[in-house]
């Protein structure tokens, strides 16, 4: 079983939401008979037309403000895959102020109960069109998808079928490709050769990432060996690598936006630089609108950058929130960090020069027009919604000078 930190207000015991007294939950009442894991946090079983789906609910919905959304990838459930990106510390600034529902696929949950013999496992399309009845279930108007390799696919395909409901997309390891022939081969005879279990690491980690990296690999192959349903996997699996192709296509600016198949809300890809995926995803970007996609290929990483390096992740995840028009709910003190970052060379000084490369470093450098296949622009610099956050909190460092002059 894989262990997790968890914030110090969290309370670890199981109990029935029937028998908790003043809790700071909105609409107590509605949610008679649930399972409470934790004060903020509720399981719901949810029927959709292709079946039931386990998710998790941190918070309650606030306002208009969407919800994030998150999907795992194979292998994995909502706490393998999440726990270490939605515990650490800067994550919970934009947590504290949105709703988060975690979306396990079917059979994939902790302590799921095996299929019966015979059962058809949903396609990724038909997991894709189970959301809208999560929505609907728990009153969400619309969301935020993060989303890995399968979870990633999954949502992509929610958003293309159901743009009006997806505010954003962060998609890791996203692959927008049907299986290939030579990929089908390469699966079969891996399926003759290995168990499901070496599959899929083979999937998650690269070569390298397998071999020196022994903590990491050793935790997460004991945690799909033993906690996850193995005929479960399967079929998951078995439905992941028969995946249709995303049929996506790059817009021409000023041409075909409207008519062409691609997604129109803003799009962040992740992916490691020594990840498996990486060719993938940069397919992926050379088929999506380039003014409202940013890829961030993160340097000194393997295949789960969530796990590996949350820290760069949630900073990127801040910067995609803010650049979508919600700065406001970002604490004051890491906007403040931002404009000292973003300003410090109008200022001089080796030290501050430094600074200034702060928001730079973590994305591999490239050189390119951003509308070339693969282009990293790191964390928004130099895109239309990096431009936005710029003269907001330029605006916003100016303001704080002007009221210390006055003041």
């Amino acid at each position: 079983m894989l262990r997790y930190p968890v914030p110090s207000h969290a309370v670890l015991v199981w109990c029935e939401f029937r028998e908790v007294q003043d809790r700071s939950l909105e609409s107590v009442e509605a949610h008679q008979g649930m399972t409470l894991l934790i004060p903020w946090c509720i399981e719901h079983d949810i029927e959709t037309q292709h079946g039931v789906l386990h998710v998790t609910m941190r918070g309650v919905p606030k306002g208009n403000r969407p919800v994030i959304l998150t999907y795992h990838d194979i292998g994995l459930n909502h706490k393998s895959c999440f726990n270490t990106l939605f515990n650490f510390e800067d994550m919970q600034e934009i947590t504290q102020h949105f709703a988060v529902v975690h979306v396990d696929a079917p059979g994939q949950q902790e302590a799921a109960a095996p299929f019966p013999t015979g059962y058809q496992y949903p396609t990724m399309d038909e997991l894709s069109e189970m959301l809208p009845s999560v929505m609907t279930q728990l009153k969400v108007n619309s969301v935020i998808g993060i989303g890995v390799g399968a979870g990633a696919y999954i949502l992509s395909r929610f958003a293309l079928n159901n743009p009006t409901l997806v505010e954003g997309l962060v998609l890791i390891n996203v692959d927008p490709c049907a299986e290939g022939w030579i990929d089908w081969a390469a699966s079969k005879l891996s399926g003759w050769t290995s168990n499901i279990v070496d599959t899929v690491m083979a999937h998650h980690f690269s070569t390298d990432e397998l071999t020196d990296n022994q903590e990491l690999i050793q935790t997460y192959r004991l945690h799909i060996a033993q906690d996850i349903n193995q005929d479960n996997l399967a079929l998951f699996c078995a439905s992941y690598n028969g995946r249709r192709d995303l049929e996506i296509e790059r817009p021409v600016i000023g041409l075909n936006e409207e008519t062409v198949n691609t997604l129109t809300c803003p799009s962040l890809l992740v992916v490691g630089d020594t990840s498996p995926a990486v060719e993938a995803v940069v397919e992926c970007n050379s088929r999506l609108n380039p003014t409202k996609t940013t890829l961030f290929k993160m340097a000194d990483c393997g295949g789960l950058p969530q796990v590996v390096q949350p820290g760069k992740l949630a900073e990127a995840f801040k910067y995609f929130v803010q650049g979508m028009g919600y700065s406001k709910y970002t604490t004051l003190t890491f906007l403040y960090k931002c404009v000292i970052s973003i300003t410090t060379p109008f200022y001089g000084g080796e030290g501050h020069a430094a600074q200034s490369h702060s928001l730079q470093r973590h994305s591999q450098k490239r050189t390119g027009h951003p509308s070339e296949p693969g282009f990293s622009l790191g964390l928004f610099l130099g895109s239309r919604l990096s431009r936005e956050f710029f003269l907001a909190v330029v605006l916003l460092h100016l303001h704080c000078l002007l009221f210390r002059v006055l003041g």
